[in-house]
This record gives structure tokens, sequence and C-alpha cells, in this order.
């Protein structure tokens, strides 16, 4: 049996870094991000935080993952270049921890890449030995679902974990229990959990219409919970975002302005939908009054029409064409 220790590496600048925030005293403890590519994450929502956030500025690695053990190779096959006549590039698959600073200066860790495929209770039990030998305080995952909602609505959050009370004006719970497909993400947040560490996870509701695009909305939203949650300042990370998101909204509507009158109304059939619920809750009464909404068979017909035209057209349901806010 594999030992935990044999799944990852430490860099030593990195780990040194580290060390000296630790033995400095000028932290409680760091706070642990993480996100993995490859389960649901529904209009791009943690992948565009990630991948903002290593742009920004020059992490240090503080530790490296043996992402060859953890990649079935023949399900997720890496993106390879040939030109002319050989091949000139190959996209290695890495999942690493960083260390990062926000606007302050504050330090905080990244953990991020492919969901290992394998080993998820050797690669849980790695991770809990890094956040024991880093000092991490809290661990916090984000990433986004597709819900039955408008775009014209605010993005709702489902936080989770056993920190949820530091995502502010925390909503009902949709039900009491459900079985859903797991992923690495979540068997790691209820791995810590179970171990004694907090954990929070965040997860916005993006409209099913265009989950399959990048949705800053989304990820602005979830920004804003992280750094009321963390302490942590990312101003330049919410600017980013907050522009796309505009230019987003700003293609949503001309795309719907040119689409068909059934698509617009199953849009503002949402609409009525969420306004007639927030307005139940806000009367104390969680029955919402009726409305005449399409049936669940409607709208999957509707959407699944709506989204192979688009991959037909080079629309928002493609992931090799830009897709609203991408152009």
């Amino acid at each position: 049996m594999l030992e935990p220790k044999g799944l990852y590496e430490w860099e030593p600048d990195g780990l040194r870094a580290v060390d000296e925030i630790i033995g400095g005293g000028d932290t409680s403890g760091l706070v642990l991000l993480y996100h993995f590519e490859g389960f649901i994450d529904a209009g791009d929502t943690g992948g565009q935080i990630t991948e903002r956030l290593l742009d920004e500025q020059q992490p240090l690695t503080v530790a490296r993952f043996d992402a060859d053990r953890l990649t079935d190779y023949r399900s997720r096959r890496p993106a390879m270049t040939f030109r002319r006549d050989r091949w000139v590039a190959y996209e290695r698959p890495t999942l690493e921890l960083k260390l990062l600073r926000d606007g302050t200066g504050a330090p905080f860790l990244l953990l991020s890449g492919p969901e290992p495929d394998v080993l998820w209770e050797t690669f849980t039990e790695a991770v809990r030995e890094i956040v024991a030998r880093v000092g991490v305080r809290l661990a916090v995952t984000f990433h986004g679902i597709p819900m039955g909602v408008p775009h014209t609505r605010p993005v709702g959050l489902t936080p989770h974990g056993n920190r949820t009370d530091l995502v502010p004006a925390r909503p009902e719970p949709f039900f009491e229990e459900a079985q859903v497909p797991g992923s690495a993400a979540a068997l790691l947040e209820y791995r810590l959990g179970e171990a004694g560490h907090d954990v929070l996870g965040v997860a916005a509701h993006v409209p099913h219409y265009i989950a399959r695009s990048p949705y800053p909305d989304a990820a602005l939203v979830v920004v804003e919970a992280l750094t009321s949650a963390t302490g942590l300042v990312l101003p330049d990370l919410a600017h980013a975002l907050r522009g796309d998101a505009l230019s987003t909204q700003n293609e949503i509507e001309r795309q719907l302005a040119e689409g068909d009158e059934e698509l617009v109304s199953v849009v503002r059939g949402l609409e009525q939908q969420y306004d007639a619920v927030a307005g139940a809750e806000t009367r104390g009464n969680l029955v919402a009054e009726p409305s005449d909404l399409p049936s669940a068979d409607e709208l999957g017909e509707v959407f699944e029409r709506f989204l192979a035209e688009h991959d037909a057209s080079g629309g928002p349901g493609r992931h090799d064409d830009p897709g609203p806010g991408e152009a």
C-alpha cells in the first residue's frame, strides 16, 4: 500500500518560505484554497478564480503531487501539439500547492490542478498531512453548480462544511439529504472535517442554460464570500471579474435578443419562479404563489436544443470557441 508521503514531494524553497511565515508569528494560521479540475464546475466558476490567482503573480511552489500516478491518461488525455512533421509540446498535468499573497501581502495557499482519478483516500490523507505540517487554519473549496435560476437575478450560494457560519446571510437548505456522485474535493472536505480541521465549501448557483460557458458573475460572488470568510483581500481579482461579468451579461442579452421566443419565455418563467420564492421568503411563507411555468421535460428540451444549436454554430455551448464574455 502506498504511503501518503510517497504521493507528493516538498519544494525546498517554498517550504522554507512557509516555515519562515509560521516561525515569524506573522499569522495565526494559513488559509488553504483548493479547487480541482474535472468535476462539476458550472460556469467555470472555480476555474476562473484559480486561473486568475495564478496569473496575477508569480507564486512559489510549496509541494508537488505525483500527477503521473494520479492521472488516468486514457480517460483524460493531456493535449499535445503537432507542428508540420513532429510533436513540439505536451501539457503535462500538474497538481501543486503554491504560496501566494493577497492585496495586503498576507500569505495564503492554493492547491489546484486536475482532480485525481485514483487513490482518493491516499491523496486526502496526504493533503491532511500537509495541512497539519504547514499550519492551515481554514481550508476552503469552491465551484459552480447548474441551477434553474435566471441570469437576471443575483447569484445564489450554497455553503457547506463545518464553518458555514463564515458565510453571511446563509440561505435555508433546498433539501435535507441527497446522495450524489462523489468528488476528490468533497472527500477532502469530509476527511479534513473528520480530523477536526475547519473546512468551508462554497457552491455558486449558475443558470443551467449557460453553465457550460465561463460565468464571471458566479466567480465574483464566490470571491466576495471567500474574502468575507477568510479575511483575504483580493481587489485585483474582484475588479477583473466585475469587468468580465458586465461584458458577459451584455453578451447574454444580445444572444437572447437574437434567439427564439421559446428560450426567452423560459428565462422569463425562471424569473417569475425566482421572484415568487423570494417574495414568499420575505413574507415568512415558504409556499410560493403558483405561476405558469414550463414543465421539467419542456425546460430540458428547450435547453438541450439551445445548447445543440449553439454547439453547431460556435455559440456559448462549445468548449473550443468563445462563449459570452470570452470574445
